[in-house]
């Protein structure tokens, strides 16, 4: 049997996605059918860029569902943060915001994003992203699972 033949009977193999989630905000206007995301590194551990790039692979597929990440805040409708705020990234955080055009969504990704997580006491830590710029989204989890990800953003999406 040729490879080809095979891919035909088999088909595509996925899990279902569901119906979509409610909406958790409101889309930013002007996007239609897509929303592109600027990834932001706060100073994690990196286990939530690993689960990022999980959701954004070929098994879980984000981008099916109108979210993109681009390389230019400028570019964004929404900054995806991930990790506690370090001393030093508090301001390039505030400039990152700054610099992605109104209107934005701003997600919080991970446990460290949203309440310092095992970080809570460090010395170099300022905060959880909400003390240090207005989050719109929240996906709990250390990491949050690819399908928690994508769910959250199906909800920014609306898809």
């Amino acid at each position: 049997m040729s490879w080809l033949a095979k891919i035909f009977r088999v088909g595509r193999v996925v899990e279902s996605a569901g119906p979509a989630p409610a909406p958790a905000v409101r889309p930013p206007t002007g996007v239609r059918g897509s929303l592109q995301i600027r990834h932001v590194d706060a100073g994690s551990c990196n286990g939530c860029e690993v689960e990022i790039g999980g959701a954004f692979g070929p098994v879980y597929d984000a981008e099916q569902y109108g979210a993109r990440l681009v390389a230019s805040p400028r570019h964004a409708d929404a900054l995806l943060v991930t990790g506690v705020v370090t001393r030093n990234m508090a301001d390039p955080l505030r400039n990152t915001v700054a610099a992605t055009p109104q209107p934005r969504v701003v997600i919080a990704c991970g446990d460290c994003a949203l309440n310092r997580g095992v970080f809570a006491d460090a010395y170099g830590v300022v905060g959880a992203v909400g003390d240090v710029v207005p989050v719109d989204v929240e996906i709990p989890g250390c990491p949050p699972s690819p399908d928690q990800i994508v769910k959250a953003l199906r909800s920014v999406t609306g898809k």
